[in-house]
């Protein structure tokens, strides 16, 4: 089995975790932009650490980033920043697993993105894949039973669509802009390539979100840091999955890795039902049903390339 495939079912669980951190930490402790910026924070001075010991054990030195690893790396990091806030406020308004499915809207952005920024096709298989999981997407957008009532423009373009389209954009773009910095990178191993694209992204994140939220609400960072239980899981758990993440970007085109990476939604069901204890409608799962077809042909597809 190809490694990128092993990497990526791996950060797609990680992701999962992190998530359902992030949902504990907004509804019961911080606000979308406090909860995102414990991610970046607690996770960032793990990442420089790994780096750090890496390049020693592994006798490396450290590429010097060029200035086209920072024109990729930078909005790919500010994108990540917006993706993330996005996702976060949605939880606010649908349940766990339909909003982290409608986030997979990312999986067609970032084909696009990856065509139009990298030149990056995609084959017809995985385009017929891909298309298969937005029509899953396209069926979670509608909203509960009870605003059933409303015009059919007014149950497709909703809160719910509007954070899930939003983190898509955004996730797609950053998807992209970490798969161009990595390649960017003059010399390394694919993992200290990987590492080192995610110790610069994070820093930027945590830097650029904190002075934010110091500048808009200093008593949330108060609050981010008297949630370190929590928040240290988050960062943990975010740079687990990160370092996966990063690590199949550099292995694979960015597009298959995150289609290949909707197997997060099997995860975030099982969270959903067994843990949240959480209800699906039957179009919700008839939408999750679609998204997992969709995932087996990237899967069938990658192991036989």
């Amino acid at each position: 089995m190809p490694p990128w495939i092993l990497v990526t079912i791996f950060a797609a669980f990680m992701q999962t975790l992190r998530f359902t951190l992030q949902r504990h930490l907004k509804v019961t402790t911080l606000s979308t932009a406090g909860a995102t910026w414990a991610r970046f924070l607690y996770s960032a001075p793990l990442v420089a650490v790994i780096v750090a010991v890496y390049a020693q054990t592994t006798a490396q030195t450290l590429p010097t980033p060029s200035a086209r690893f920072w024109a990729f790396l930078v909005p790919g990091a500010l994108a990540q920043v917006l993706g993330t806030m996005c996702i976060v406020a949605l939880f606010a308004v649908r349940n766990f697993t339909v909003g982290i499915t409608l986030m997979k809207t990312e999986v067609i952005l970032t084909a696009l993105f990856g065509l139009l920024l990298l030149g990056e096709a995609i084959s017809p298989p995985i385009l017929l894949a891909i298309g298969l999981g937005f029509v899953g997407v396209v069926l979670l957008s509608d909203p509960p039973k009870g605003d059933t009532a409303l015009p059919w423009r007014a149950r497709l373009f909703n809160a719910a669509s509007g954070y899930g389209l939003a983190s898509g954009v955004f996730f797609g773009i950053s998807a992209v802009g970490y798969r161009g910095a990595s390649l960017a990178l003059p010399d390394g191993d694919v993992f200290l390539r990987a590492s080192l694209t995610l110790a610069a992204a994070t820093a930027v994140q945590a830097v650029a979100l904190g002075l934010w939220i110091a500048w808009r609400d200093r008593a949330e960072v108060g609050r981010v840091l008297a949630s370190w239980r929590v928040s240290g899981l988050v960062g943990l758990t975010s740079m687990l999955g990160s370092l996966g993440w990063f690590t199949a970007f550099t292995l694979q085109t960015a597009a298959l890795v995150k289609a290949l990476g909707q197997i997060e939604l099997v995860f975030t069901f099982l969270v959903s039902v067994f843990w949240l204890k959480e209800r699906s409608s039957p179009k919700e799962i008839a939408g999750l049903a679609l998204l997992v077809a969709s995932i087996g042909v990237i899967f069938w597809r990658g192991v036989a390339a």
